[in-house]
């Protein structure tokens, strides 16, 4: 909620608390934890899987007028990546001039040498790759599929054939989900009932192309072209354990940015949008950890200096472990 609103609200309450002190107590705090955000930008390079995508977002500060005269970049956007790991994930936010690719690449900075290459998801576009570096590149399943989604009124019968395929590899996905099976038990799980439905659906797709059966052109066309051309990277899972089918949880993730850009509808400053980068990176990797974001948060304002001492000690995941230990040694 921006802080105008907050104000408003306050006042009504009888309690003024103008927008401008809201924004020193936020700033105060944010540098307080900032080491916990820190910490999340270095295990987050760990991760075995790396989700990132960007959504368009303003800020006052970085005037379009400007950057066309320096010969600069003129878009504005808010970053999203989500890296799990071991059953853990972590939401990191940036905003700025830079792409989803280049803001992965320098968090991949911190990764450890001696760990194998990760796999990267994420749609198609060029500038979400995090170039020179070379990951294991997995593409966005359900964007392939909205392709064909969008343009079933007009295509029915072969729109459906399309997503009755994909629908029956969601639900092989969905049963290893159920039984709980490993990244390894997963993939086999795959090779064994969905290889076969994507290798159909593969022939199937050609077809349609090479014989002329579809209008290259056409809507349909297009959607199965975009499904050939990327066809390695669509179907990562069917070839490296743990390899997700598509990028929904980064774009779940960016919800919170868009949500934030239609309340506030924009940032002051790059300073502004880093503390709120910082706060919806800690928040969110607290939700998607199953843990309270406002006790997680006062905790780290408590325990600034034990904080800042050791912040992996308290991340989302086990500052309540950190605490009960401080709380039996007193």
């Amino acid at each position: 909620m921006p802080f105008y609103r907050l104000q408003h609200m306050q006042q009504n309450l009888g309690i003024p608390l103008p927008a401008s002190t809201q924004w020193e107590i936020v700033e105060e705090a944010a540098e307080l934890i900032r080491p916990a955000r820190d910490e999340l930008i270095r295990q987050a390079a760990q991760g075995e899987v790396l989700h990132n995508d960007d959504t368009s977002m303003k800020v006052l500060a970085l005037r379009r007028a400007i950057a066309e005269e320096d010969g600069e970049r003129t878009g504005i956007f808010t970053s999203g990546v989500v890296s799990t790991a071991e059953g853990r994930k972590i939401a990191l936010f940036f905003t700025g001039r830079q792409h989803a690719g280049e803001n992965l690449a320098e968090v991949l900075k911190r990764r450890a040498a001696e760990l194998p290459m990760p796999i990267q998801m994420s749609d198609a576009l060029s500038r979400n790759a995090p170039k020179p570096i070379k990951l294991l590149v997995a593409h966005c399943l359900a964007h392939g599929r909205r392709l064909f989604v969008k343009i079933t009124p007009n295509f029915p019968e072969p729109c459906r054939h399309v997503l009755e395929s994909l629908g029956e590899v969601y639900h092989q996905d969905g049963v290893a989900r159920e039984r709980g099976l490993s990244r390894v038990e997963r993939l086999h799980h795959h090779q064994q009932y969905s290889k076969p439905v994507m290798d159909d659906l593969y022939q199937w797709l050609e077809a349609q192309l090479k014989e002329n059966i579809v209008e290259p052109n056409s809507g349909l066309g297009k959607a199965i072209a975009y499904m050939l051309r990327h066809w390695q990277a669509l179907t990562l899972f069917l070839r490296e354990p743990g390899a997700p089918l598509d990028n929904n949880l980064v774009e779940r993730a960016l919800k919170k940015a868009i949500l934030h850009r239609r309340n506030s509808l924009f940032y002051k400053t790059l300073n502004g949008a880093d503390v709120g980068d910082l706060y919806m990176s800690l928040i969110h990797s607290c939700e998607l950890n199953d843990v309270n974001p406002f006790d997680y948060l006062t905790e780290l304002q408590r325990h600034a200096e034990e904080l800042a001492a050791k912040p992996a000690d308290w991340m989302p995941w086990n500052h309540r472990a950190t605490l009960e230990r401080s709380l039996s040694k007193a």
